[in-house]
Formats: C-alpha cells, structure tokens, sequence
C-alpha cells in the first residue's frame, strides 16, 4: 500500500529560516523546504501537507489530528524538542510513524540541546544535515 500523504510540521521561529542565524541554520527558507519535499515526494506519488507555528498547541493538535488522515510525519519540533510532553504524547497518541529532524547537530551545540522529550516517541532522528535532512526524512518514511 504505501505512503500517500504525509504532514510536514515545523516549529517556533522556523518561519524566520533564511534570515534567522544563517551561520548555523543556512539561508535556504522555510518555503524552499517545503517546495524541495513536495517535489521530491510527488515523485513518488505522495502528497505533503505542511504548517509552521510558534505555539506548541497547535503543533499538537495537528498531530493528534494526523491520526488516520496522514501515512507519516516529518516534525522539525525546534525549541519544543526540549520541553514538550505534550508533543510527545500527542506523537504516540496520533499512530502516525514520525521522524524528528533538525538542521543544526543539536549534539554538538549547547548541552541543552542534547536532550529530546519527543525522539522517544517517534520512529527515527535525524539532524545536522542542514535542510537535506528533511528529504532524508521523507526517504525514511517511504522506505520503512
């Protein structure tokens, strides 16, 4: 059966890719990524779905409604990496396989950062790839 739509979620101040910290984070934009994951996943037939938001609610609310409406999802969680149960539980809850990733290597920056609340919860992380990481995300999905 397969893969056929997938819900890319994004963060707290992912919005600002391109102009935010570019030594670290790089100039590609938040709609570059998600134009490199729609294309690259409409090539194999599958659709994405994507949002951003700065409020941790509506992070969670989108996955716990990915439940039965989505084959995985791709979750850059930023800042809530590191503080967010709600958004591990609602990644449990939702079902729905999810693979973490993140552009810098959270491990080889400050020690806050080594810690996820959400990986446990979810099939896979991936990080320090700059923005291919979110295709190495999608390839991971389609091919578990």
């Amino acid at each position: 059966m397969g893969m056929k739509k997938i819900l890319l979620l994004n963060g707290p101040s992912l919005g600002l890719l391109g102009t935010r910290e570019p030594k670290i984070y790089g100039s590609t934009t938040l709609a570059d990524i998600v134009g490199m994951v729609r294309r690259a996943a409409a090539a194999k037939g599958v659709t994405v779905d994507a949002f951003q938001s700065d409020v941790e609610g509506e992070l969670v609310a989108a996955v716990v409604k990915a439940k039965g409406a989505y084959d995985g999802i791709i979750l850059n969680p930023a800042a809530y990496t590191h503080e967010s149960v709600a958004l591990h539980d609602a990644i449990l809850a939702s079902e729905v396989p999810t693979v973490e990733i993140h552009i810098s290597n959270v491990y080889a920056r400050e020690g806050y950062r080594h810690a996820s609340l959400t990986a446990s919860a979810c099939v896979g992380q991936i990080c320090g790839f700059g923005p291919k990481g979110y295709l190495l995300a999608l390839t991971a999905l389609l091919e578990r």
